[in-house]
């Protein structure tokens, strides 16, 4: 049986994203900048099709991050279409081939259909809650990893249930000052640094997740 890992960039105040956010700014303002260090990596440019890029220690983490994933869970608000019941029209952010290439299970409290898209990715959606669709990842991606996509609630959620084993946290050196703050209400984990790799953009934080 596979980890249940997470990685996320957040900025040295502890957000995962900027204010105000918004179906047009899905990221709140500012929110973009946590993401700019992975956009310079030649290793992010290649899963893009794009060339170019730096070949750096950061390209190196990029190019690692999603190896071995078979099933992906993220929340609501990060698929996005809004609140309330489904616009059937909205099949997320990432036009019709989705870059997970694997089953993604979606947190929400209004049923819909399973999604498939293009290159493999189906989206499937859960309404019983984290530990059905922990489950029904468990089932798709086998022996391989669950990564669980974000947001900032859903990764809450994990961690405070003492159902995540291992957390990647991207800090980049930006000070947003308010959004959405990740590690809140997660309890008191005790959490063992596993590795830690600097670069003038942004230092990576491997943590695991250790149960008592």
């Amino acid at each position: 049986m596979g980890k249940v890992t997470c990685q996320i960039s957040i900025s040295l105040d502890g957000f995962a994203a900027g204010p105000n956010q918004s179906l047009e700014n899905p990221i709140g303002e500012g929110g973009l900048r946590l993401h700019e260090w992975v956009f310079a990596t030649a290793s992010w440019r290649q899963q893009q099709g794009q060339s170019g890029g730096e070949h750096s220690v950061d390209s190196e983490v990029a190019g690692g991050l999603f190896e071995n994933v078979g099933a992906y869970i993220m929340g609501r608000k990060m698929f996005g279409g809004g609140n309330g019941a489904w616009d059937r029209s909205w099949k997320g952010w990432w036009g019709d081939d989705p870059p997970y290439h694997v089953p993604v299970f979606v947190l929400t409290h209004h049923p819909r259909d399973p999604l498939p898209m293009q290159g493999g990715t189906t989206f499937h959606f859960v309404t019983a809650g984290i530990r059905s669709a922990l489950e029904q990842a468990r089932a798709a991606a086998g022996a391989q990893d669950i990564m669980i996509a974000g947001g900032a609630h859903t990764i809450q959620q994990f961690i405070a249930a003492g159902m995540l084993d291992e957390l990647y946290l991207h800090v980049v050196p930006i000070v947003l000052g308010a959004g959405e703050r990740l590690l809140e209400n997660v309890g008191d984990p005790t959490l063992q640094p596993v590795k830690v790799i600097a670069s003038p953009a942004v230092t990576h934080l491997k943590y695991r997740i250790v149960r008592t």
